[in-house]
């Protein structure tokens, strides 16, 4: 199926079956796959299904604004670009084509810190740009190397530090496994030019631990398991920017997250990459936001796919949702005008559910709009 033929697109499962046919396995299974039977990542989509949306009539919605803020800044619509790593595996142009597609529909991109262009180059693909651009970071046993990142970050005009906690270890990715996951040769983690840092899979990291993939022998060699509630403020002391985490999903860890003076939390289970049988991060969206009660924004990612997913999401507290998996699969299908033909389509779905719900702009949206049916068990 070529760029051409846009018109056969009508939802964003096209994009992932486009993308099944078309890219490589190794970088396939990377994006595709999560933690061990990957219960959790069908479980992320799944759960959105036991919400049923109660519309509400006769509110003359001729006029829908979906405009919102993040962190104070304005965006578009609060459909907004989670970090994915290694994007060039999707496409030669991989996260520059992504940030221009973000620019382009005015929202709010994270950078993946282990993008394959760096953060400089990113920020110099959109020039003169207000959309927002925050960078995801991980806590490298090099403290000097993490704090390099942040610096390079807000002089390059990034505006938040997306700071991932839920690994200290990599999951269990039984494809990245049985492929021996490695980055092409001709693809470096582009933020750093220590080779051991900007290169997986290569030399000996993947034969570092039996039966490891490249990107989990990595992460053991690389990343600081020894990650506490004190690194976080740690970050905040080198920060001059707000300072979020990613990787909440428990009322307990919000209320420690809010102590230690976060600006933000993103509920995540890293798109069920890390933990298999964790819970949907939509069925805890609101457990957090009681939590929180207020006092921080509340973001959510995993398993939105439809206008209604948003909708829902928004009805439970969260100020924005955050796309991974869907913006891979329109980059591979069309680069830059891939991803905006994506965030076109979910966000025409958002207007017409909130349309159909009687909600003429983001701050009509309330739990009343929302019903939890009964959850079965994982």
């Amino acid at each position: 199926m070529s760029p051409a033929a846009q018109s056969s697109f009508v939802s964003l499962d096209d994009f992932e079956k486009h993308a099944y046919a078309r890219l490589d396995r190794n970088a396939l299974d990377y994006y595709r796959s999560g933690a061990q039977d990957m219960i959790t990542v069908r479980e992320n989509q799944r759960a959105f299904d036991r919400i049923v949306v109660r519309p509400r009539v006769l509110r003359d919605v001729s006029t829908i604004d979906m405009q919102t803020t993040v962190q104070g800044q304005p965006i578009s619509s609060p459909i907004c670009i989670a970090p994915t790593a290694m994007q060039r595996m999707a496409h030669p142009e991989g996260e520059c084509a992504t940030a221009r597609a973000s620019v382009r529909k005015d929202t709010c991109m994270i950078l993946s810190s282990w993008s394959t262009a760096s953060i400089e180059d990113v920020a110099a693909s959109t020039p003169n740009s207000h959309a927002p651009k925050w960078l995801q970071l991980y806590i490298y046993k090099d403290r000097e190397a993490t704090k390099r990142l942040i610096e390079r970050a807000q002089d390059s005009g990034y505006t938040a530090i997306a700071l991932t906690v839920d690994t200290p270890f990599l999951g269990r990715r039984l494809a990245d496994i049985r492929n021996r996951f490695q980055l092409p040769p001709h693809l470096t983690m582009a933020n750093f030019s220590d080779q051991g840092k900007a290169q997986v899979g290569k030399a000996d990291a993947a034969s570092a631990a039996d039966n490891a993939s490249g990107l989990a022998a990595y992460v053991a060699s690389q990343i600081d398991p020894t990650l506490s509630w004190k690194h976080v403020q740690w970050v905040k002391s080198v920060a001059r920017i707000p300072v979020l985490v990613k990787g909440i999903l428990t009322a307990e860890d919000a209320r420690l997250a809010v102590d230690a003076g976060v600006d933000g939390i993103i509920v995540s289970n890293h798109g069920g990459r890390q933990i298999d049988t964790a819970p949907a991060t939509i069925d805890v969206l609101e457990e957090v936001c009681r939590a929180v009660a207020g006092r921080v924004e509340v973001y959510l990612d995993g398993g939105v796919r439809r206008g209604t997913d948003v909708f829902k999401a928004l009805a439970l507290g969260a100020s924005a949702v955050f796309l991974g998996r869907p913006v891979l699969w329109a980059l591979s299908y069309n680069g830059e005008d891939g991803v905006v033909e994506m965030l076109d389509m979910l966000n025409e779905e958002l207007r017409l559910t909130m349309a159909l719900a009687g909600c003429i702009n983001i701050s009509d949206i309330s739990r009343d709009h929302v019903r939890m049916l009964a959850q079965p068990r994982l």
